[in-house]
């Protein structure tokens, strides 16, 4: 069997083009899967603001860890068992610290740093979206 590179290269353009995690392809015989992994992480730091009109705005600083796609959030590697991170969890680079189910497929969500969970922004089973901050390490 000889491998098509220009379907893999094709294939591998879809995957940027449409910003997606994992593609697969199967043609008779032939299985082909390509998949990428996403790392989105961005350092903030938002000064404070006085409560204004009632609406108190808080301090956000570190680094925050968004769901490279859309899908829905899971906390744990199934139901009842203990959560990747809790607040105040120390975690290593590279620590899955939650999973985002899209089509069936379990992403799992990497720190791209040590550091000290500051807050889990999601629920477990919550849907959440592109880019949406998952977790603030510090």
């Amino acid at each position: 069997m000889k491998i098509n590179k220009k379907l893999i290269k094709e294939l591998v353009e879809n995957l940027e083009e449409f910003k997606l995690t994992e593609l697969e392809y199967s043609e008779k015989d032939i299985k082909i899967k390509v998949s990428r992994q996403i790392q989105t992480s961005q350092n903030i730091s938002t000064p404070v603001t006085t409560e204004k009109n009632n609406i108190k705005i808080e301090t956000v600083s570190g680094t925050e860890i968004k769901s490279p796609i859309i899908g829905t959030a899971y906390l744990a590697p199934e139901p009842g068992a203990k959560r990747f991170v809790e607040t105040g969890k120390k975690i290593k680079k590279g620590d899955t610290v939650m999973i985002v189910e899209a089509m069936k497929t379990m992403n799992h969500v990497p720190s791209p740093k040590d550091g000290v969970v500051k807050s889990v922004n999601v629920e477990d089973g919550q849907p959440v979206e592109y880019g949406q901050t998952l977790i603030v390490i510090d």
